[in-house]
């Protein structure tokens, strides 16, 4: 006999558009309840007439700090509580890395690393506090390594990875849940929203192999997809650290992690010569405590 499903309560950012759109509906369609977060909750108006009570819409940038921790605390006082937390916000900048403006930079990492923070930061004391939760951190393919025009787009994604492996296991002593959820190719609206640097001609043949590369086309996936792959994510009673969504993707994080095995291999004698334990140098502690 099927075990009755127990209702559960989302927060989850980006949600206008794309994956947290996609995600947003599963959740509904299944009985949750969401706390729907976008920059613009326009999109969503057909889903708070069609799921009554059960659906939160809140205009949220996740760059400021303040913001997200009001509307966090919305959600926990309209709801009751929060269950499961999507940070899927996001915003892409494409470009070589040569080419970025501070600004530029600084606002791919304020997007895609402190929304992400400032949420997990926000959410924590309620997931503590109830002994329960799990934390989904929308990550990219981008953050199995770098590739020519997504430099700076990976960097905060490796930048969201690092901060969420140690998230990770601070909040399990609290019974609280991470996933980091790498996805691969998806119809959303990253690419369309894009922005880009200003080129500089010295990278201009690389650009031409890029989009020559970029010709060939791909064909991606259905949001739908990787809403369903997130549900038995959340249904797991022991999800994992990292889950990938995609064939490709998975192929690809196969490939680099063999690559650099490999090069790990090869370069080991260097590596292990350059350790060799010896006692700290005299005044080193008075050094440091001065």
């Amino acid at each position: 006999m099927e075990t009755p499903h127990t209702p559960r309560t989302w927060f989850v950012t980006g949600a206008g558009r794309g994956l947290g759109r996609a995600f947003t509906e599963a959740a509904l369609e299944r009985g949750d309840r969401v706390a729907a977060t976008s920059r613009d909750v326009g999109p969503l108006r057909d889903l708070v007439s069609e799921h009554e009570g059960r659906l939160l819409t809140m205009p949220l940038d996740v760059t400021d700090r303040d913001a997200v921790l009001a509307a966090v605390t919305a959600a926990h006082e309209h709801f009751g509580r929060i269950d499961i937390v999507v940070n899927n916000a996001g915003a892409m900048s494409s470009g070589m890395v040569e080419e970025f403006t501070e600004a530029e930079a600084r606002a791919q990492m304020e997007v895609n690393f402190f929304g992400a923070l400032w949420v997990s930061q926000a959410v924590l004391p309620h997931l503590r506090a109830q002994g329960s939760g799990h934390i989904l951190q929308i990550s990219s393919i981008a953050a199995l390594g770098g590739f020519p025009s997504t430099g700076m787009y990976s960097a905060s994604k490796f930048a969201l990875e690092g901060m969420s492996e140690a998230l990770a296991m601070e909040a399990a002593a609290f019974g609280v849940k991470l996933t980091i959820v790498q996805p691969g190719g998806y119809w959303t609206d990253l690419y369309t929203r894009m922005t880009s640097t200003a080129p500089l001609p010295a990278y201009a043949p690389l650009r031409a192999e890029l989009e020559r590369q970029w010709a060939e086309g791909s064909v991606d996936s259905e949001p739908r997809l990787a809403a369903e792959a997130v549900l038995k994510l959340v249904d797991s009673p022991n999800p994992p650290l990292r889950l990938l969504l995609g064939s490709m993707v998975y192929d690809l994080a196969l490939d680099v992690s063999r690559r650099r095995m490999d090069t790990w291999a090869a370069w080991e004698e260097v590596s292990r010569a350059a350790e060799h334990a010896v006692p700290a140098p005299d005044g080193y502690g008075a050094d440091h405590d001065a």
